[in-house]
């Protein structure tokens, strides 16, 4: 074999982990402005209430008290977005290669990312059980949708790092499976009392973290 002829297998394959990182760094490049627009456009729906411009301070102070509600939806949905954010980061940290599946699975997941805002809005208008019920259920098919862009990628190594620890692959999950796990509790309690299973989303906190330390 002449030198020239060894060299060219070696260029086809530079070239081909050249377009692979690109495809890579497209794909997460559009998918940090997906994130980044969703968990920015939560706070259009926080405004101020009619009359506020000629409120005295205490009325002011009032009506900002009665948004309690818009503020718990804008805080809760911003963590879920960002804890959403963190873990598609976390995961691309190990997935090294893209297909057409890929690709598609991680649009799906943008979508449901990219309406989390609607809901929210739905939510903070009125604390019923349909109001809650949807905004739970659409937390739960974002949260879905990235364990399943994991669980495709992840599956027997198909796209990701053949030495990645499978105990590893389980705790990239565990964050996105209790979040669910919470919503759907959520859903259960909304039906005796909507107001109450808001209070169980504040579960959010600790257990993520708690989480995130274990995975780190």
């Amino acid at each position: 074999m002449s030198k020239l002829e060894s060299t060219v297998p070696n260029e086809l394959k530079q070239e081909a982990t050249l377009k692979n990182r690109l495809a890579l760094e497209r794909l997460v490049f559009f998918s940090d402005a997906v994130f980044a627009i969703a968990i920015t456009i939560l706070v259009l729906d926080i405004r101020l209430p009619n009359g506020a411009d000629s409120a005295s301070s205490r009325e002011l102070l009032l009506s900002l008290a009665s948004l309690w509600h818009k503020y718990l939806a804008f805080f809760i949905s911003f963590w879920v977005i960002g804890l959403s954010w963190i873990s598609h980061h976390r995961k691309f940290l190990y997935i090294q290669r893209v297909d057409n599946q890929l690709l598609t699975l991680n649009l799906l997941m943008l979508m449901m990312i990219a309406f989390i805002p609607f809901p929210t809005a739905v939510m903070s208008e009125t604390v019923n059980f349909t109001a809650t019920g949807f905004y739970a259920l659409t937390m739960i098919l974002a949260c879905l949708s990235g364990l399943i862009l994991w669980w495709y990628a992840a599956r027997n190594h198909r796209l990701v790092d053949a030495n990645l620890d499978r105990h590893q692959i389980w705790r990239e999950a565990s964050v996105p499976l209790a979040t669910i796990a919470i919503f759907m509790l959520s859903m259960g309690v909304a039906v005796l009392d909507a107001g109450l299973a808001r209070i169980c989303w504040v579960l959010l906190f600790p257990v993520a973290l708690f989480l995130r330390r274990r995975a780190a």
